[in-house]
């Protein structure tokens, strides 16, 4: 049995077609604020996944609004997900949570939340509030995850470890609720064989949702200064794809596959130069053998 599309088990799960739209709720990270470390990840830099009506200083309605205008335009009956996304969006009190994440379910034609954060960061309190949320709305929380292995972790200055993101993992699906996971590949601490065993890791864990992405140097972030200092080789496109059809072999056919592939700004971007967007690299994907 082949996987089925993410964006035809939404339709499925929905009813409906549906667009995630992504806010900024002024969250940070425990590893940005002193509570775990101060400079945040070395590869982070937010500039590159942030639309342009996604901005912090603009409520969560205001976002949602300019979201649906902007999607609207082309899909006038589209319904919506609202995608909590920048930085960690459960690392505030339980409350304030709770006030923006119901703000966001009153906007007409949101369906649905996810909200991406941190396996360190999902207080009993909040997730006893999004086992009951989860009975009334669709939800899924999503997990950076990252790496499996402890010693690319503390590399990239994550501040938690894979037994960590097990936990945390394992405590919401416990819950019913759907979980979605982010990895990245291509770290230079990690070999072929260890990203291997890492999809069995990932695959042997109760989750809905998988998404993968290059690890890229970015301007402005640690990485790009070490990066400087003593380049590592980057796959090349055809590197990759092998990767991602290697990796995604180890994992069983029910994690859905929602993306492969991050696209930053051009001008933001320093290694690797693919030139390709997320569309192009999944019909690249396919051409070269994968069941898309």
């Amino acid at each position: 049995m082949g996987r089925i599309a993410y964006g035809e088990w939404l339709k499925e799960q929905l009813g409906c077609k549906v667009q995630k739209i992504t806010l900024n709720a002024g969250f940070t990270c425990p590893n940005r604020d002193g509570k775990v470390a101060r400079g945040g990840c070395t590869y982070c830099n937010n500039q590159t996944f942030n639309p342009s009506y996604c901005k912090n200083e603009k409520s969560v309605t205001q976002q949602l609004e300019e979201g649906k205008a902007f999607f609207s335009k082309k899909y006038p009956n589209m319904k919506y997900l609202a995608y909590f996304q920048a930085y960690t969006n459960t690392y505030a009190s339980i409350e304030h949570c709770i006030s923006l994440y119901e703000e966001a379910l009153a906007v007409p034609d949101v369906v649905g939340l996810v909200i991406a954060t941190r396996p360190d960061c999902m207080p009993i309190e909040l997730l006893d509030y999004l086992s009951e949320l989860n009975k009334r709305t669709f939800l899924i929380v999503e997990y950076g995850v990252e790496s499996a292995n402890d010693e690319t972790l503390r590399w990239i200055n994550r501040g938690h470890t894979w037994q960590q993101s097990v936990d945390a993992i394992n405590a919401t699906a416990n819950r019913g609720i759907r979980v979605g996971v982010h990895v990245i590949l291509g770290f230079p601490t990690e070999s072929h064989d260890e990203l291997m065993r890492q999809a069995c890791l990932i695959g042997s864990l109760p989750i809905t949702t998988l998404k993968l992405h290059q690890l890229q140097v970015i301007k402005g972030t640690k990485m790009a200064l070490e990066y400087e200092r003593k380049p590592w080789k980057m796959p090349e496109v055809e590197e990759y794809i092998q990767l991602v059809k290697d990796y995604t072999s180890q994992l069983p056919s029910s994690i859905l596959l929602e993306r492969f592939v991050s696209s930053s700004p051009a001008e933001l971007l320093v290694a690797p130069r693919w030139g390709l967007k997320n569309h192009e690299f999944t019909n690249l994907l396919c051409k070269y053998g994968f069941d898309c």
